[in-house]
């Protein structure tokens, strides 16, 4: 996987069972086991996926007695959304330009010229 901790973040979060497990941390954590349950796949298999997300910084697990609840750690999200935002606002000033390119532009077309009485058009 790639060094730089963006990259990772973004290689975790491309597979949909990742994802779907991210969004599911949202409302709570889970262990291994229970973030298996509704996929067909083995407790091995989800154990893989968190791993990725564990390397990517996304995910920690915690020991709870004999629990070891999965956490969602959500300040990885932080430099996700300033890596978007910033994109997103250079996006929204090459509209801005635009619109006030637009804005500059005379409204109408220049007007055709009108054919002579009874003839056609030159």
């Amino acid at each position: 996987m790639a060094a730089d901790p963006l990259s990772r973040v973004f290689a975790a979060l491309a597979d949909p069972t990742r994802r779907d497990m991210v969004a599911r941390l949202t409302v709570a954590d889970a262990t291994v086991g229970e973030l298996a349950e509704p996929y067909d796949v083995s407790v091995q298999a989800v154990s893989k996926h968190l791993r990725v997300l564990e390397d990517a910084g996304l995910v920690s697990r915690s020991r709870d007695a004999q629990r070891r609840p999965v956490h969602l750690e959500a300040e990885v999200f932080d430099l996700m959304t300033k890596w978007i935002e910033r994109y997103r606002r250079q996006a929204e000033e090459r509209y801005r330009r635009l619109d006030d390119v637009l804005r500059s532009m005379p409204d109408d077309s220049p007007p055709t010229a009108a054919p002579p009485e009874g003839g056609t058009p030159s």
